[in-house]
């Protein structure tokens, strides 16, 4: 649980383990469903006002410039949403977070040491408390 930040009613806050988009955030489904209209109606319009909770403390921890929301599950088929905070000196390409080469974006460089991590998730936790309604 190295990367756990918190419980919430649909869903578990992690902190991605390479931080080349300092502050990427993952928000994992409870349910094991590979697409949003498998859930049923209550549970899905949850799950989005959460992934909405984690998308604006990651925003107040982190301070992007802009944040990237990505859905996609072609290789893991479990419903997680990506967050990406994007900043000013991100390097090129500024649109597509996949299109930078995964040897820059997995590099050791990239993975957070544990003082690091430290200070990302209870920057994280700390902004979801003031966010999230449903912390557990």
């Amino acid at each position: 649980m190295r990367y756990f930040v918190a419980e919430l009613e649909t869903g578990y806050v992690v902190v991605g383990d390479f931080q080349f988009f300092r502050g990427y955030t993952l928000f994992l489904c409870k349910q094991h469903k590979t697409e949003l209209h498998q859930l049923d109606k209550y549970f899905r319009i949850k799950f989005l006002e959460e992934m909405s909770e984690v998308a604006e403390a990651v925003n107040i921890a982190f301070q992007p410039k802009k944040l990237n929301y990505k859905l996609l599950g072609n290789t893991d088929e479990h419903l997680h949403w990506h967050i990406f905070p994007r900043y000013e000196n991100d390097p090129r390409p500024q649109g597509v977070t996949w299109c930078i080469d995964k040897s820059i974006r997995y590099a050791e460089e990239a993975r957070p040491n544990d003082e690091d991590l430290a200070v990302l998730k209870e920057k994280l936790l700390n902004a979801l408390k003031t966010t999230a309604s449903n912390i557990r």
